[in-house]
């Protein structure tokens, strides 16, 4: 009699775990779902098209990519003339240790088309965003000023290629993210040629 116990009340035992293994799973699947990205951020991740059509000469565009902002200008002929002028001011004239795609190295417009610049907008130093002072007249913050991006959290500056002038708290240049165009009216930013 007391084998009929045991089997019995082994064959409870077992059904028991079997069923609170079965419950067990149900219940973890959606708590391991949870941890897989979300389609918004899997978006948040991918490359960000821009239409870049109707950036005058001297204007700047934000888009978002990856949380951050990137910043897009379209250049004039006067701000790009002064670059090489202010070599003797900055930190890293050549973008030594920049962090950009390869096939900006060794261009001083830092850029796949000298009018159109593509940087990340967010300071080198402490990750604040700097802002835009296009025009080569004298500011509050520089006396020579000749256009580029001023952060005013720790009062980084950076000229018109995104590239850091001695004297400022950011150790670097301004990064370039990878990027290509489509068209003549369309850029995509976090995906080039080179890459894909």
């Amino acid at each position: 009699m007391t084998e009929n116990v045991d089997k019995s009340r082994r064959n409870l035992l077992l059904s028991t775990g079997a069923v609170g293994a079965v419950g067990a799973g149900f219940a973890a699947v959606p708590f391991i779902k949870s941890w897989l990205p979300s389609e918004r951020a899997k978006a948040a991740g991918g490359p960000v098209k821009a239409d870049i059509s109707k950036i005058e000469p001297g204007q700047m565009i934000n888009v978002l990519w990856r949380g951050q902002p990137v910043f897009i200008v379209n250049r004039t002929q006067e701000q790009l003339d002064v670059l090489a002028s202010l070599n003797d001011r900055l930190k890293d004239p050549n973008s030594e240790t920049a962090q950009q795609p390869e096939y900006i190295n060794g261009t001083i417009s830092r850029a796949r088309k000298d009018e159109l610049f593509v940087v990340i907008g967010i300071c080198t130093h402490l990750g604040c965003s700097p802002k835009f002072y296009p025009d080569l007249v004298p500011q509050q913050f520089d006396s020579e000023w000749k256009g580029g991006f001023f952060c005013p959290c720790h009062s980084s500056r950076f000229d018109i290629s995104g590239r850091v002038f001695s004297g400022s708290p950011a150790s670097r240049n301004l990064d370039i993210p990878p990027y290509m165009f489509l068209d003549d009216n369309t850029i995509v930013i976090g995906e080039d040629q080179e890459a894909a």
